[in-house]
């Protein structure tokens, strides 16, 4: 089963990259395939179907072969249920019979924040070490910030690893967590990055290989950090999109070009920077990155106010285009060869833009197409099958549009049982999975109208995304994690 996966995601792949020209070399390739799985005792296999990072295999919430379950309550479909220490909204990530996790867990040991190092931020964001605008104070406390693996058929906890210890010198918003950005894994080793409480990786045992210090962030308003990186190879890249800023101008203030914000480039062998490109004019973000490969280069490509695409390699701008709103979080999707992007607080901008473009777009034939009725302001867009389906700011709200061409699939509709929702939707086996706040599951057939097929209730609020592996949906709600499955 695993190498009959393998071998339709890899011949998937090479059609999506323009290599798949005859029938007859289709069967060659399907024929080499084959033959490297058998080879190698299906080591292929892993990965193509494991969610190994924030958002699976294809980096927008869909699973190719999966057939999770339509329906489930507190009671019905928990194959298990286990309490997870601490806090956080970082979704899990699955590889092989494991799931890994980041959470952070306050002690009882008393502190102050280390301030050194913590640059200024503008007045309205509060400063560090004190509120936020939501009035939330700071914490006293130290936090472990850690790691864990668990077992996926039973749901032990096979391990955990403390990686840091620390006061956070920053309160976070209301609804967020020191332990938001999920990790994500190459088979070999667990990657996470816990922003100014450093980037860290492990073996997939829980032995600490290495821990990297990139300094700390002030955010907007000090709501906090919540990027997940994203991995490449032997390149793990690190988004540090902030608020904190260097008075170049000496002015006293912040000036539009004066942010301290960057995107790294970490060797994932030993930790070092391979590259570290400033981004000045760019405030907080919340986004995870997107690493492609099209037309020869291999690209980086990251959303905010302005989305820009890096070389992987060498931390160069290859194109910029300008027109998000403000407060980006949702992760840029892939169709073809081209990516959209979208931002919906205080607005929304939905863009579909050529990968093969350089300099700035705006105003560009390299602009696709774009939208600015609905968008998602902390939930990522899912594409499925040709569709993209997104949820209209952080409303139980949903349309659907073509991705090659932007054109409403179906109109805005409010989907029953969701009120709010942070959690990104995902989809498998002709689905589409919503999950609200209150942990209410609305289930969508997939199509060209709107058709409800299920609402499920598991009596336990959730943030974080779902993650599908097989016919298994991983849910961590605000104090447990389920698996979801037939019984």
């Amino acid at each position: 089963m695993l190498i009959h996966r393998a071998v339709n995601n890899a011949i998937r792949r090479f059609r999506e990259n323009r290599l798949f020209k005859t029938r007859r070399l289709g069967s060659m390739l399907k024929c080499f395939v084959f033959c490297s799985l058998v080879c190698f005792g299906g080591a292929i296999a892993y990965g193509d179907n494991e969610w190994a990072n924030w958002r699976g295999p294809n980096y927008d919430g869909s699973l190719e072969e999966a057939s999770p379950p339509l329906s489930w309550s507190a009671n019905q479909n928990i194959k298990w249920k286990v309490r997870v220490p601490g806090k956080g909204s970082g979704s899990p990530i699955v590889w092989g019979d494991r799931i890994y996790l980041t959470t952070a867990a306050q002690t009882e040991r008393l502190g102050s924040p280390d301030m050194q190092g913590v640059p200024p931020g503008p007045d309205a964001g509060g400063p560090p070490g004190a509120f936020s605008r939501m009035n939330n104070e700071a914490p006293k406390n130290y936090f472990q910030f850690m790691v864990l693996a668990y077992d996926r058929a039973t749901g032990n906890e096979l391990w955990r690893k403390v990686v840091k210890e620390a006061v956070p010198h920053e309160s976070g918003h209301a609804t967020n967590s020191y332990a938001s950005g999920s990790p994500v894994t190459d088979g070999k080793h667990i990657y996470a990055s816990f922003g100014s409480f450093g980037v860290h990786c492990l073996t997939v045992d829980g032995e600490l290989v290495w821990s990297t210090d990139l300094g700390k962030m002030t955010t907007r308003n000090a709501f906090g950090e919540a990027s997940t990186p994203a991995l490449h190879g032997e390149t793990l890249v690190v988004p540090w999109d902030q608020d904190g800023y260097e008075d170049k101008n000496g002015n006293g203030q912040r000036d539009e070009d004066e942010h301290l914000s960057s995107i790294v480039a970490l060797d994932t062998k030993s930790g070092s920077v391979n590259w570290r490109t400033p981004r000045p004019t760019e405030p907080t973000t919340w986004a995870t990155p997107l690493i492609i490969e099209s037309g020869g280069r291999t690209q980086v490509v990251t959303n905010g106010t302005t989305v820009r695409s890096y070389d992987l390699y060498s931390g160069q701008l290859l194109w910029e285009c300008g027109g998000q709103v403000t407060n980006p979080i949702p992760s840029p999707i892939r169709v073809g060869d081209s990516v959209v992007c979208m931002t919906g607080y205080r607005g929304n901008a939905v863009f579909s833009l050529a990968l093969d473009g350089s300099g700035k777009l705006d105003g560009t034939d390299k602009v696709n197409w774009s939208r600015s009725d609905a968008a998602p302001y902390v939930a990522s867009a899912t594409l499925y099958k040709g569709q993209l389906y997104l949820t209209k700011s952080r409303d139980g709200i949903v349309t659907s549009v073509n991705a090659a061409t932007g054109q409403v699939v179906f109109p805005e509709t409010r989907m029953s049982g969701i009120r709010d929702m942070y959690a990104s939707p995902v989809a498998a086996g002709d689905r589409i999975y919503f999950t609200g706040r209150d942990g209410t599951t609305t289930v969508l057939k997939h199509g060209q109208q709107y058709e409800e097929l299920a609402v499920n209730q598991l009596g336990e609020p959730v943030d974080a995304s779902p993650a599908l592996c097989d016919n298994e949906i991983y849910i961590r709600g605000v104090e447990h994690m389920y698996c979801i499955a037939q019984e």
